[in-house]
């Protein structure tokens, strides 16, 4: 495993299912790793609000025999109250790894190359690659296998969709974006993500219509229409995006067994409705779960 965990590019197709395996494991017998990270300290950077990651990191380390300290902005200001250099030389001394979930793409990036220790990217505006390693850990769970799989994520092509993208292109899923037009994912992530799924038999789609992205689908994925610093565009977003709510007429064109899958917070009404984030295909709670378990498996990695 490399020193730290910022993007899933970073790593091979086997790296990844590696990770997987050991997440499936450390599931099946959290015993059995109770004190793998035992008196190691986790430094948890929070410059936006979380649920998930908040609790499955704090969770997790401590499952492992390690602790965790959360920071938060009121605390550091990355970049105003100290620079990011100085809080990485700070922390290297005092923990023995750093999580954050930031705005900007580039502070991970400068934490990680100032910092000696691990860093794990636990979201910025560009990516969210461990909300993508459960993700394709779950289709495996439920699916029993991923290459070949087609993936359609419906709605806004923002960090979330990036990480899907360059996961599902390691890993040989078919990954279709449905979007408005003006929406679509950034394109230096399209165009790296489908250098990527050329090694692997994989494939990546960016289409306008939601019926054909979802047609034949065996998940079918969606995230808020408004990420967190677009709270003021969130009315003007609504009729665009509206063609796009995940309900049950748009899941009838996917597979029968296909599952539905949201990274949460959900807006129910909006980009879902409760017919299909409640339904018995829906696995979001499942998938939000199985964050503990995968991020178990990436410090344990990148700690031990």
């Amino acid at each position: 495993m490399k020193k730290d965990f910022l993007s899933v590019r970073d790593f091979t197709s086997e790296e990844i299912v590696n990770t997987f395996d050991l997440a499936a494991a450390m599931k099946a017998d959290r015993a059995k790793y109770g004190e793998a990270l035992k008196g190691k300290t986790l430094a948890l950077i929070f410059e936006k609000p979380s649920l998930r990651t908040r609790v499955t990191f704090d969770v997790g380390i401590q499952q492992l025999g390690g602790f965790s300290i959360t920071l938060l902005p009121s605390e550091i200001n990355l970049g105003k109250r100290e620079s990011v250099y100085d809080v990485a030389k700070n922390l290297e001394r005092m923990v023995q790894g750093i999580m954050i979930r930031t705005f900007a793409h580039q502070i991970v990036l400068d934490m990680a190359k100032f910092a000696s220790i691990p860093v794990i990217n636990a979201l910025t505006d560009y990516s969210h690659p461990c909300q993508a390693m459960a993700d394709y850990f779950t289709v495996r769970e439920v699916k029993g296998r991923l290459k070949g799989l087609k993936l359609c994520y419906v709605g806004d092509g923002n960090n979330v969709s990036h990480s899907l993208m360059f996961a599902g292109a390691r890993l040989g899923v078919h990954v279709t974006v449905a979007c408005p037009e003006g929406h679509k994912p950034k394109p230096h992530a399209i165009e790296h993500a489908r250098e990527d799924a050329k090694q692997t038999g994989g494939s990546i789609e960016i289409v306008h219509d939601p019926v054909a992205g979802v047609s034949g689908a065996d998940v079918v994925y969606t995230d808020v229409w408004a990420s967190m610093g677009q709270e003021s565009e969130a009315e003007a977003r609504k009729k665009v995006f509206l063609p796009f709510q995940v309900n049950g007429a748009l899941m009838s064109y996917a597979k029968n067994d296909a599952i539905f899958m949201h990274c949460l917070p959900a807006h129910r009404g909006e980009e879902v409705t409760d017919e299909v984030i409640d339904s018995p295909n829906s696995v979001v709670f499942q998938e939000a779960e199985n964050r503990l378990h995968v991020q178990k498996a990436i410090m344990y990695q990148l700690m031990k």
